[in-house]
């Protein structure tokens, strides 16, 4: 059986994650038909045909719609930056191509329910780019929360932090575009906000603040441009079941490369993650005699399926783009049909739904209650 043709649209950092993902998903899991690297499209034909041969696709075009038509394709990566999210995955999916779409949905609320209501009509599988729930570690804190390992979670407390925006004379950039977002929340929370939509279901109520450290950056071509949105959020929230959560998140945290810390704590224990170790984890339980209670720290091993597909030994550990390659196994499982463990596009609205709220929040100045469903 032939395997399944792929198309890609943009080829930055997260549309190369994407191509090797595609590339090395037969060669790890093995129970699949190797992807058919058919048709990448990027800003102009030059660029698209360079990519094209860097990452193995066979044709290049500079009109991403070209995909559209083209017959051989069945699936399309859109990595593109977030306000092209909802035209091109609605399009797809009216040309009755799967999608698997990098996040956020979309910069606005309205387009994000487009894209829901494009793919519940087209009756193709429509998944969104949330590989961090993909983590080993985390398939097995989920296990360890669900099995009552730590008692009953009463409080959580995520944070996320980079610096690729921490130098105040960083040249002004998309990122930095009301059109793109709201900045930390949307661009960025979204990320530690699907961990707890992995661990515990919906989001209910928030009430948020948000910053804006440097009001202007300077241009390239010389001058300065104003901010349009903020580079941080601390937000409150209450989660599923009544439990208490607080989020927060800084894009201009020097020092922080990849952090989202995370803790979480129940009546008989807790357990402490942060994304910069990614393959260990530290588990604590009130049990035993007291003077040996402490926190036991847990390395990834082939025992934290599907870690075993990837290396054959325990502490070696997993990357970024290995999650990738899992995402991208369970995007398999999805269009045959099969039970997956990844973010749709209902799911994503959530999340959507979620970070739309926080921003009333910060408007307002009150709680918000998140609608589900």
């Amino acid at each position: 059986m032939a395997g399944l043709g792929v198309g890609l649209i943009g080829t930055g950092y997260m549309g190369k994650c994407h191509a090797l993902a595609w590339n090395a998903v037969r060669q790890i899991f093995g129970d699949v038909e190797r992807p058919r690297l058919v048709h990448l499209a990027e800003a102009n034909v030059d660029l698209a045909r360079a990519r094209a041969s860097e990452f193995g696709f066979d044709k290049a075009t500079g009109n991403w719609r070209d995909l559209l038509t083209d017959p051989d394709v069945q699936v399309i990566s859109v990595t593109t930056p977030n306000q092209f999210h909802a035209d091109m995955a609605i399009a797809a999916l009216q040309a009755g191509k799967h999608i698997w779409c990098e996040k956020p949905m979309a910069p606005a609320l309205a387009d994000a329910e487009r894209m829901l209501a494009a793919a519940k009509a087209s009756g193709r599988v429509a998944i969104m780019g949330y590989n961090y729930i993909q983590n080993p570690v985390m398939r097995r804190i989920k296990q360890l929360i669900e099995a009552g390992a730590i008692g009953d979670v009463n409080h959580v407390r995520v944070e996320m932090d980079e610096d690729f925006m921490a130098d105040p004379q960083a040249l002004f950039y998309w990122k930095s575009e009301a059109s793109s977002g709201y900045g930390a929340l949307d661009d960025f929370a979204v990320h530690p906000l699907s961990l707890l939509w992995f661990l515990f279901g919906h989001v209910e109520a928030v009430i948020a603040d948000m910053v804006k450290p440097y009001a202007e950056r300077p241009l390239a071509e010389g001058g300065r441009r104003p901010v349009e949105n903020h580079d941080i959020a601390s937000v409150l929230m209450h989660l599923n079941g009544g439990i208490s959560a607080v989020l927060m998140a800084n894009r201009s945290a020097w020092g922080r490369k990849g952090r989202i810390a995370l803790q979480i704590f129940g009546s008989k224990g807790s357990i402490l993650f942060d994304q910069e170790r990614m393959n260990e984890f530290e588990l604590y339980q009130a049990s035993g005699a007291r003077a040996e209670q402490g926190y036991r720290k847990i390395l990834s091993a082939p025992v934290h399926k599907p870690y075993d597909r990837f290396i054959p030994a325990p502490g070696h550990g997993l990357g970024f783009n290995d999650l990738k390659i899992i995402e991208c196994r369970e995007l398999h499982r999805a269009i045959a049909g099969e039970e997956y463990s990844a973010i749709d596009f209902v799911h994503g609205l959530q999340i959507e739904r979620s970070v739309h709220a926080m921003a009333q929040s910060f408007r307002e100045q009150r709680w918000v209650s998140v609608p589900k469903g």
